[in-house]
Parts: structure tokens; sequence; C-alpha cells
């Protein structure tokens, strides 16, 4: 039989891996008596931990939540994943940043010479998106209370202010109360979105969390409705291409021929399809949110383009092209770049 100490820990750490255990399984894997878990279920109790009993044919023991965080016990693979995590949190846009990193500190100071090394041995450089906005975590945890308990939510939602109107926002004052029945809250590319359905719009929309303002009293419970094809990863995309389906396509698709190798172009095509059509030349299907912005996207091969499908991305090159010749008109040139 172990001794008390390592025992106990020992029980901890089964109790924390499943939700109901019966006594004598306990005792079984601790190899000791129903009546020494018992005991050993009353000293962890004292120690903070909220351990309830359980009712049945069995009887047994369960970990609850408590008032307060008691000391977890973590495996090797929870405590390095821990770690970690803690590492990249300053860049998840949660104002969480500070919290984070107190937090690494006391996992790191007791972390075993083994694992230190493990979680040393990978280098982890937080880098923020440019200009990504930090949400108040008191936003995200009211957001997300709305979301689990399916209730109405209402909040202001601050807007940039209007071109030449000055920087900043709208002040929170003046921002219209919205009504929304919550369903997701997302992180995408450091900022935080909240997928709802929109009750004065008819319609879903997707708002930063960074600009809501949470308002008081909330609302009623509400049936959740079925997301557009179900999959809150793949609408939020098409939604940020500007798409009306939930198959993620860009609203504008276009075709391109190049004077330019296939082998030369791929690198350079994340989302597209790039096909060799022979004598250096390679045919490339790409698409966006706008013409203009896919007539720019093609610009950027800096290669001769033989050939454009359909019509109104071949205007949109035309746009670009006065655009920038009025510019090269107006601007003094040393020199052409060769």
């Amino acid at each position: 039989m172990p001794t008390t100490a390592p025992r106990l820990l020992a029980l901890l750490s089964l109790l924390q891996t499943r939700r109901d255990w019966p006594a004598a399984l306990l005792a079984d894997r601790l190899d000791v008596t129903d009546r020494t878990v018992r005991r050993d279920v009353d000293r962890l109790r004292e120690l903070g931990y909220p351990i309830t009993s359980t009712r049945g044919r069995e009887g047994g023991y369960r970990l609850d939540a408590g008032a307060r965080l008691p000391p977890l016990l973590f495996d090797d693979e929870q405590a390095v994943a821990l770690t970690l995590a803690l590492r990249a949190a300053a860049a998840s846009g949660a104002g969480i940043g500070e919290a984070a990193e107190r937090a690494l500190r006391t996992v790191r100071q007791v972390l075993p010479s083994r694992l230190a090394h493990r979680v040393d041995a990978v280098p982890v450089t937080v880098v923020a998106g440019p200009g990504s906005p930090v949400v108040d975590p008191a936003v995200l945890t009211t957001i997300g209370a709305a979301v689990r308990a399916r209730e109405v939510l209402r909040f202001g939602y601050v807007r940039p202010a209007q071109a030449g109107a000055g920087a900043g926002a709208t002040p929170d004052a003046d921002a219209p109360t919205r009504r929304v029945e919550p369903h997701h809250v997302v992180a995408r590319a450091g900022r935080w979105y909240l997928v709802a359905w929109d009750l004065d719009v008819g319609d879903w929309r997707v708002f930063r969390a960074d600009r809501l303002r949470p308002r008081t009293p909330g609302g009623a419970r509400f049936d959740p409705r079925e997301l557009p094809g179900g999959d809150v990863e793949a609408f939020v995309a098409a939604r940020f291409r500007g798409a009306a389906t939930m198959d993620g396509a860009w609203p504008c698709r276009g075709t391109v021929v190049l004077a330019a190798d296939a082998s030369d172009v791929a690198p350079f095509v994340t989302d597209g399809v790039v096909e060799d059509v022979g004598g250096g030349r390679c045919r490339v299907t790409l698409g966006s949110w706008s013409w203009v912005a896919l007539a720019a996207a093609v610009a950027r091969f800096d290669v001769a383009v033989l050939q454009v499908e359909p019509p109104e991305l071949a205007g949109a090159c035309a746009v670009l092209a006065d655009r920038f010749a009025r510019v090269a008109a107006t601007s003094d040139r040393p020199g052409t770049p060769g």
C-alpha cells in the first residue's frame, strides 16, 4: 500500500480523469480498502477539493467545481500543452496577456526538468496581427454566457468614425442597441467575432467582439436556429470572402493566361488553380471579393497578361490601368524600374 501523500495524489489524479468513480473501483485501482478511500476523500475535502458522494447501486465519488480553484494535477502531455498554450495566449486578442504571463510563470516554476527542457526546446515567438484590437475579457465572458444560456444579447456596436470625422470610434452612448441571438464565438487571425442571428435585420451577421458593448438586461431565451451549412468555420470564411453561399466560393472568379512557367507561379497562388499550357505560359484561376481586387491580385505576378476572362475582369483591369496612369502622370518619375 502506498503511503498517504502519494496515495492522495494518485486518488486526485484518478478523480480528474472521469466524472464519476465507483468507490469499489477506486479502491481496486489504489489497492486499498473502501474505508481507506473514504478517509482519503475526507482529507482531500479538507484541502479544498469539492468532492461529492454519488448515490446508486455502487455508490462513489465525483470531483465537482467549487467556490475556488484548488491545486490541480496534470500529466506530462497536459503540462507541456498548457505551457505552450499560455505562451501563445498573448496573441489571442482576448486581453489576457498579463494574466497568461503570470500563469505561465506559476506553471513553469514547478515543471520537472524533463518537461521544462521539452517546453524550452520549442521556440515560440508571439506576434499579434497588425493593429489587432484587444477584447475585454469581461465582454468575451458575457458573450459566451449568452451563447451557452441561449439568451438574446443586447449590445451597442461601436463603429469606426466616418472618414474625415476624426480618429477613433463613435461614443458608446451613441451606438444604437442591437438585439441578436448569439450562436458562436470565433477567434480568427488575432480577432474575436460573434456569429449571431440579428433580430432586427432578420439575417445572420458576424460582429467584431472588440466593438461590442454588452447592455443589461439581456433578452429572453430562444430556440437555436440552424447555421447555414452547419459549419461555423466555413460560414465565417464565406462571409469574409463576401460569398452569399456557404461553399466558401469567392463572389468574383476569373481566369488569366500569364507569360510565365506554371512552376514559377504556383508557389504564390495559395487559393487558386494553376495549369501549365505550354510554351512558357500558364493558366491561373483565382477568386476575390471584387473584380478590381481580383485584377490587383493578377498584377502582383509582375509578368505579361496574355488573356483575361470574363469581361468583368478585363474591365477591372482597365479601371486599375486608368488609376495608375493618372498617378504616373502627376508624379515626378526619376526613372522607370527595370
